[in-house]
């Protein structure tokens, strides 16, 4: 069990490192790759992955409701936590709700399960950008236009899959492997992006980013508990929605709480501390589900 914890997290911190160490020397041009990715590389892989006929998308149904629930339930049980302890909702909510699907997500799944894990990882991946860009951007200001939110190319490029994919349509293999080529770009230099942000970490609120540290994983845990006893999940659905549920929240909150100026600084202490807490919940989260012999 050791060994196949430390051959998905190795990876993870060793390409994050690489950010880190590259990103020490060197001041590369982050926003400019990130924009990149989530414009181009992120909705091929996307549009790859659902567009595929191997893929049954209608088996994951049950895995998207479930991650659903566990994105805005996070929110609504955080929401008296927040209130008690006098934080500002628009700057605590958001992160502990969103979470690092794309950065972290998608490659500890496909490295802990392997390649038959990636439709799963991807639907979690859209489930949290869709609700991110529209749930999301309304609780930092309801009057953002729906068409705004939702005028995305990761938008594009799902619907695009579910309707090639739903339609029975099948695409010739060469674009298929040309689309999953470049698609694969972007796990790695999601990554390497992370750990360039990690670089940044801002300890002036590190009270703060102790709490989402903690009440991050641990909600999406105990919404994902119930989640998996209702629903009749196979078993490497029910391992990807215990990581999911585990990760700390996406870099991407800095982001938008940067362009919307909802206290910036405390939401990247938030982002940043939680995702360094994730050093130790993820192994631990991946131990019990290695053990409970998911997969």
């Amino acid at each position: 069990m050791i060994g196949q914890i430390l051959s998905t997290m190795l990876p993870v911190f060793l390409i994050a490192g690489c950010g880190a160490l590259y990103g020490r020397y060197r001041t590369p041009d982050i926003q400019g790759l990130n924009v990149l990715n989530m414009e181009l590389f992120v909705p091929m892989l996307v549009f790859a992955v659902l567009a595929d006929q191997q893929a049954p998308l209608q088996e994951y149904s049950g895995l998207a409701l479930a991650a659903a629930v566990v994105v805005l339930g996070s929110g609504v049980i955080l929401y008296p936590v927040a209130k008690l302890l006098n934080l500002n909702l628009k700057t605590f909510l958001p992160p502990m709700m969103f979470n690092n699907s794309g950065n972290m997500g998608i490659p500890i799944l496909v490295l802990a399960f392997g390649e038959s894990a990636l439709p799963a990882a991807i639907v979690l991946f859209i489930v949290e950008m869709l609700l991110h860009f529209s749930v999301g951007l309304y609780i930092l200001d309801p009057h953002t236009s729906i068409i705004r939110r939702l005028r995305l190319p990761i938008v594009f490029a799902s619907l695009a899959g579910l309707a090639v994919n739903l339609s029975g349509v099948a695409l010739p293999g060469w674009l298929l492997e040309t689309l999953n080529m470049l698609g694969g770009v972007c796990i790695p230099l999601m990554l390497f992006a992370l750990g360039v942000r990690m670089l940044d970490v801002d300890f002036s609120d590190w009270k703060l980013g102790l709490i989402g540290a903690i009440a991050c994983p641990l909600s999406g845990l105990i919404l994902a508990w119930p989640m998996i006893a209702l629903l009749n999940l196979p078993g490497l659905q029910v391992a990807s929605l215990w990581v999911f549920a585990a990760l700390p929240p996406a870099v991407l909150n800095y982001m938008v709480a940067e362009q919307y100026q909802q206290e910036p600084h405390a939401v990247a202490s938030l982002v940043l501390l939680s995702n360094l807490g994730s050093l130790v919940v993820m192994p631990l989260v991946l131990g019990l589900v290695f053990g409970a012999g998911y997969v």
